[in-house]
């Protein structure tokens, strides 16, 4: 292989926070690609291998950055990708093809639309409807206005008003509007909850994990809207460099391994060899292997080697052990796993 290398977009931000942001440094170091610089705002360089290459960046442009094929790779919430997307389709007639190919299970949040603790509506199809019927301009705050106007756009179209409301425009908070009839969207930085209670706006869309500063500020949620979480995206052009589609398969493939073996340990164990028959039961009947438990047999003892879930409430590695110990195990050892890859099946790409 030709010594190329993978671009890699590292969002800065809460991600790029050894502490926050699910831990992105930890999980790139466990997967075999340790890097120096992230973590104090960069530059950012993988420090054990030559094949990848960071390019320090905000995860609001990363998808401008796939589309022109100036990143091969971005790691960024979904729904940075997704506004993006949206933008370039009705601002300018652009459509972006961009891919998903693996989601890392950190970062979660909600984007759900948000109205006054007393509307009477139940859901947005009737709180638009009567809403329409009355204004001729709605307006709408959100700190992601192109996911909340696609949203709009949609229910409109369900309650057959698309048409008669078919004009947006995108603007800073309380700019002079530039249309006269249609869907203000006013781009926030922050505070959306504060704005709908004031009247600043006719509802908004905001992002959320509990939801708990909506009910502080006597808002309710009237719908969920998108469900977000930190994943990689990739160009799919990029599949046809075989050379960089064979880099990706072994960044995905060592990233999926970390994940995989999150909440996993392994437990290693010695068994008498007339007691195994007891002990491969045991294992059998509580699902502690997958196509069969890995052993070494010797001359009069067995050792045993499985991996048990820390967060199974039904298995709890304590009671493993225990019962183990009960049925004649002995010398219980517990070793964190760092990376655990089932097979290079494990990735679709």
């Amino acid at each position: 292989m030709k010594n190329k290398q993978l671009v890699i977009g590292m969002p800065a931000g809460s991600l790029a926070n050894p502490g926050r942001g699910g831990n992105l440094i930890q999980l790139l170091d466990d997967s075999g690609f340790k890097t120096s610089g992230y973590e104090s705002g960069g530059p950012s360089h993988f420090k054990t291998v030559n094949f990848l290459y960071g390019w320090d960046g905000r995860p609001q442009e990363f998808s401008s950055q796939l589309a022109l094929q100036e990143l091969d790779v971005a790691i960024a919430g979904d729904d940075w990708i997704e506004e993006r997307i949206i933008e370039f389709k009705l601002e300018y007639g652009v459509e972006i093809e961009l891919e998903r190919v693996m989601q890392l299970n950190r970062g979660g949040v909600r984007l759900v639309g948000i109205v006054k603790g007393d509307t009477l509506q139940a859901n947005m199809e009737t709180f638009l409807n009567d809403l329409t019927a009355q204004k001729s301009l709605i307006t709408v705050v959100a700190e992601m206005p192109y996911l909340a106007l696609n949203w709009i756009r949609k229910t409109l179209e369900k309650i057959g008003k698309l048409d008669e409301f078919g004009q947006f425009s995108v603007q800073k908070y309380k700019t002079p509007s530039k249309i006269e009839k249609g869907i203000l969207i006013y781009e926030t930085w922050g505070k959306t909850e504060s704005k709908v209670l004031n009247g600043g706006a006719d509802f908004g869309l905001e992002i959320t994990q509990s939801g708990s500063a909506i009910r502080n500020y006597g808002l309710r949620i009237i719908e969920e809207v998108y469900k977000s979480q930190t994943s990689i995206w990739i160009n799919p052009k990029l599949k046809q460099d075989a050379e960089k589609l064979e880099l990706l398969r072994m960044f995905l493939l060592n990233i999926y391994g970390s994940i995989n073996a999150e909440n996993k340990v392994l437990v290693t164990f010695n068994v008498p060899n007339a007691k195994c028959s007891a002990i491969d039961q045991y294992l059998e009947a509580h699902n502690l292997f997958a196509d069969e438990p890995t052993m070494s047999v010797g001359k009069t003892y067995t050792v045993y080697n499985i991996q048990v879930d820390t967060k199974n409430g039904k298995v709890p590695l304590a009671m493993v052990r225990y019962k183990l110990a009960t049925l004649g195990a002995t010398n219980i050892d517990t070793l964190p796993i760092q990376s655990a890859i089932p097979s290079v099946d494990s990735i679709e790409i």
